[in-house]
């Protein structure tokens, strides 16, 4: 007797949250501006017949495949269609919706297009995390994501939309509020690597300073970003009105100082305590091979410890990175920039779509970080030592 298929439960749950989400939620929302609340439309009244059938046929493909069909790349394959069949939707919808030369009227995602591009991302995330790609593999798949996103982006297929009008025009603030978003992220990661890989080094080497020294760091991650923000404002307000030449330097109670400051301090404790647990993890054997070779303890770091550490310094390196790229966007409060100035602004202004400008590049650049830095500590783990 044939034994009976068994359905994914991860399928079932994804297949309820789609049917709720098309069944209903709007699918996109107009709006006769950018402030005012906008009008909910289904999948059907947003798009011509045949696309929207065409959009509900994929749907019903993705939910066949998610309920059972357990070949993990078919899965992570229609996945992906349903993604682009989608997002493609919206896009057409918000063609189909904008009268032609006119450019105060917004169309934007709804809760019921947000919510199946959801669904269908973490089916595409399940198969993919069946499948276990290579480093590489992921790596050329985030490439070719990032590459057909571009793309679609520089086509104009996305230029209905009501995030892409905000883009519009606000092109060159964009392209320098990314530009300082990554200088904080990456600057304070660097000035972090600069104090906490040596003082790793120093922990590991003197254990009697490991607990305080883990135990003060530990403690400044406690404090919650808003507050150490404000807590550093005043002294460095302090500084600048005492010495002109810090002033000049751009050291203040507002702006990139406290941010950068504040982000060095939360990026020290997972890079030391990475350092100190890579090095301990060090084989014993290999350090007494090499000091046997007539190696200097200075050799022996370099040529054999860091090395053999570096996969876990840079697991703690990724962490950073990507929390880092999150905080940004909070220090935008105390008028450090970033893509957070978007996110504020639209708050402000009660505009969601100025909220996305800056959000949506935010999380796919700590997405992206994340891929990378992942696939090089699991490429560097693979090496033979």
């Amino acid at each position: 007797m044939r034994r009976a298929a068994r359905i994914d439960r991860l399928g079932v749950l994804l297949t309820v949250a789609g049917a709720a989400a098309l069944a209903f939620l709007p699918f996109v929302v107009f709006k006769h501006n950018r402030i005012l609340p906008g009008d909910p439309l289904g999948l059907f009244a947003a798009l011509p017949a045949p696309a929207a059938y065409a959009c509900v046929a994929t749907l019903i493909l993705a939910v066949v495949t998610a309920l059972g069909v357990g070949h993990a790349k078919t899965r992570f394959i229609v996945a992906l269609v349903g993604i682009a069949v989608v997002a493609f939707a919206i896009a057409m919808a918000g063609t189909a919706l904008t009268p032609p030369g006119n450019r105060v009227v917004r169309v934007a995602p709804g809760a019921g297009g947000w919510l199946l591009l959801a669904t269908l991302v973490l089916m595409a995330t399940d198969a993919l995390t069946r499948l276990r790609p290579r480093p590489l593999t992921r790596v050329l798949l985030l490439v070719l994501c990032a590459v057909a996103a571009g793309f679609a982006l520089g086509h104009g297929v996305f230029d209905q939309l009501s995030i892409m009008r905000e883009y519009a025009v606000n092109a060159g603030r964009f392209a320098r509020e990314l530009h300082v978003h990554l200088w904080l992220a990456l600057g304070s990661l660097g000035a972090a690597l600069i104090i906490a890989l040596p003082l790793g080094i120093l922990c590991h080497r003197v254990p009697r300073l490991r607990a305080g020294t883990l135990g003060a760091l530990n403690m400044i991650q406690t404090i919650p970003s808003i507050a150490l923000f404000g807590i550093l404002m005043a002294p460095l307000a302090a500084l600048a009105a005492a010495v002109p030449l810090a002033a000049q330097l751009g050291i203040r109670g507002i702006g990139a100082a406290p941010a950068v400051i504040a982000l060095f301090l939360y990026s020290l404790l997972p890079i030391v305590a990475n350092t100190v647990v890579g090095l301990k993890r060090v084989s014993s054997a290999a350090v007494e091979a090499a000091r046997g070779m007539g190696m200097t303890p200075g050799q022996v770091l370099a040529r054999i410890e860091l090395p053999l550490a570096l996969p876990v310094i840079l697991s703690g390196v990724r962490i950073v990175l990507v929390q880092n790229i999150g905080m940004v966007t909070i220090a935008a409060l105390i008028g450090a920039g970033g893509l957070g100035a978007f996110v504020f602004q639209g708050i402000g202004q009660t505009a969601i779509d100025l909220v996305l400008l800056g959000a949506i590049p935010t999380v796919a650049m700590a997405f992206a970080a994340s891929v990378l830095l992942d696939a090089l500590v699991e490429t560097l783990d693979r090496i033979p030592p």
